[in-house]
């Protein structure tokens, strides 16, 4: 039997069936061991001449050709009946897969009896997700944010498949896949998470043709969504768990078109239409326990869909799109071979002023200025907030379009104002390590920026980690700075053979950068950098001559370490 079949339903692809195909085609599994089956559904191009033509030329293709079903539920289910591997991986005909993917997969299967595997997406499509945040061998539903990842994008066990009659709704049908992978996931024993390797890169067509991307009218597509809520609910009983699996849709789909920037967006009759169209299926769909288990102000947004005050979402979304994160950066050094990043993040008005609670007569309210004057809005409470606080710092690589996550999570905590008033922060320290960041191994050469990821009351943010006056002294122009005296930030070298790791603050923002340098293509500038920001009496004497030095041989000192740090410039 093969380890892995492909499956790829394909509908007027044109040339991105030519894109497509090398990275499934040469995967390092091996060709004897999986296919690839395209399903043509119904194609007017030169779609199926193009397959045919790769299965002409590679043994491990398959090409099936139907009539148009209008939608990928019927070519995917076509592929399940005729995979004659142990799992099947679906692909999307405008996406791409690893080079290793299917290995690394097949792999981790192998070893856990998965009935699915989720691969780490990347790509233009998809940001940062906490989902894969660590490589999870077994887990289920129950216990881990899988409802976070409903796309179909994924490695499933054949067996599995048939065994629970797993299929997609076949024809127009919106929201195909998350009707299947709630079932899915309700039956699996067993589910795996690869977060170690970059497995799947979703793409956006530079056509905009990609099949997400089909607009539907709000009942057609809210109509689909009760479809899946119903499935959820028939599947499961009434309580904790219900309430955490439908909490997501009531978040994502449900909240949309109330939240900014939609609500923004539309005006007049469309937008009480999508408000309309939402309200009853809140009323009609979900138990109050999905509401009650939402942070503070996504709970107030839903309190004002059902109760019907469209003009007050209008107005707090006004308000709430113009909250923005605070990254203040307490601490940083290099220790260890690591850099360890102690970081406060909190939110604040658009006015300045803290995002607050405030204390009165043993309630906490939710800042009552930013609530002032929006009706149903008054005296909100947040009981629980610290329970739905969390945040991390992440790395982003740039040139790979790849984002890893530390190991290490922020505290949340209060932090009292005065007057009864207390604002919600996170805090803590996270050590970036070189050698182990990426899935374990060391990071890739290149330029790698430092990201925070907050949630705090209902409001999420993503926030660049820059330099902030307040905490950091400067370690002069291009050299970097660092956070009060004697502190060792700057450069590293890391493992054997050694890399060299420069960290610094750059671009236009000043933001926290890694710049990794492979062993042996340390340049001149970059020694002389390493050697004037490795140890702080150094640095301070590099500091000082430099504030000595004519204008001239000032400037060419600086124009030497922009050369030794590649986003001084910015």
């Amino acid at each position: 039997m093969l380890k892995v079949s492909i499956v790829v339903p394909v509908y007027n692809a044109g040339r991105y069936v030519d894109m497509c195909a090398p990275s499934l085609l040469r995967q390092t599994l091996g060709e004897d061991a999986y296919e690839v089956i395209y399903v043509d559904d119904g194609s007017t191009d030169d779609s199926a001449q193009r397959l045919d033509e790769l299965a002409a030329q590679h043994a491990h293709v398959r090409v099936i050709h139907q009539e148009n079903s209008g939608w990928p539920g019927k070519p995917r289910n076509v592929g399940i009946r005729e995979a004659r591997g142990e799992y099947v991986q679906f692909v999307d005909q405008d996406d791409e897969l690893t080079p290793a993917a299917l290995e690394h997969l097949h792999r981790l299967a192998a070893r856990n009896g998965s009935d699915i595997v989720l691969g780490k997406v990347v790509g233009s499509m998809a940001g940062p997700s906490n989902v894969f945040k660590r490589t999870v061998e077994r887990c289920t539903v129950e216990d881990a944010p899988l409802m976070e990842s409903l796309t179909p994008h994924k490695m499933f066990r054949r067996d599995f498949l048939l065994a629970h009659d797993l299929r997609f709704p076949e024809g127009p049908v919106r929201l195909e896949d998350q009707l299947f992978m709630v079932r899915a996931y309700l039956r699996a024993k067993t589910v795996s998470i690869l977060a170690d390797h970059p497995c799947y890169v979703w793409k956006r067509r530079d056509d905009g043709g990609n099949t997400s991307s089909r607009a539907s009218a709000p009942e057609d597509y809210y109509g689909h969504l009760r479809t899946v809520v119903e499935a959820i609910k028939k599947e499961t009983r009434p309580g904790p768990l219900q309430n955490h699996l439908l909490r997501r849709s009531y978040r994502v789909e449900l909240l949309r078109p109330v939240g900014e920037p939609r609500v923004l967006q539309r005006t007049g009759k469309n937008l009480e239409r999508y408000f309309d169209v939402v309200r009853a299926l809140a009323l009609e769909a979900y138990p109050p326990g999905v509401r009650e288990g939402l942070p503070a102000l996504t709970r107030l947004r839903a309190h004002l869909l059902e109760e019907g005050h469209l003009d007050s979402l209008v107005e707090l979304s006004r308000r709430t799109q113009r909250i923005r994160p605070e990254v203040t950066v307490d601490d940083i050094r290099w220790r260890d071979g690591k850099l360890h990043v102690t970081t406060t993040v909190g939110m604040r008005r658009a006015d300045g002023e803290p995002l607050a609670l405030v204390e009165r007569y043993g309630r906490m309210l939710l800042d009552p200025e930013l609530l002032a004057g929006i009706k149903g809005a008054e005296g909100w409470e947040a009981p629980h907030p610290l329970g739905h606080a969390y945040g991390e710092l992440l790395v982003h690589d740039t040139a790979r379009e790849l984002w890893w996550y530390p190991d290490a999570d922020l505290t949340p905590r209060t932090q009292p104002l005065g007057g009864g008033r207390h604002r919600v922060v996170l805090t803590g320290e996270t050590a970036i390590d070189p050698l182990t960041l990426v899935g374990g191994r060391p990071m890739e050469p290149g330029t790698h920026v430092v990201w925070a990821s907050a949630q705090l009351l209902g409001v999420g943010r993503r926030a660049r980690v820059t330099r902030n006056d307040a905490a950091t002294r400067s370690a002069g122009p291009g050299l970097g700075t660092v956070p009060g005296p004697g502190l060792g930030f700057g450069s590293v070298r890391v493992g054997t053979p050694p890399h060299l790791v420069v960290s610094g603050w750059g671009g236009q923002a000043g933001q926290l950068r890694l710049s990794v340098r492979p062993p042996g293509q340390a340049t001149l500038p970059h020694r002389i950098y390493l050697r004037t920001t490795s140890a702080p009496p150094i640095r301070r004497a590099a500091r000082t001559v430099l504030h000595r030095l004519p204008p001239d041989a000032r400037r060419r000192a600086k124009k030497l370490a922009r050369r030794a740090d590649p986003w001084s410039g910015g």
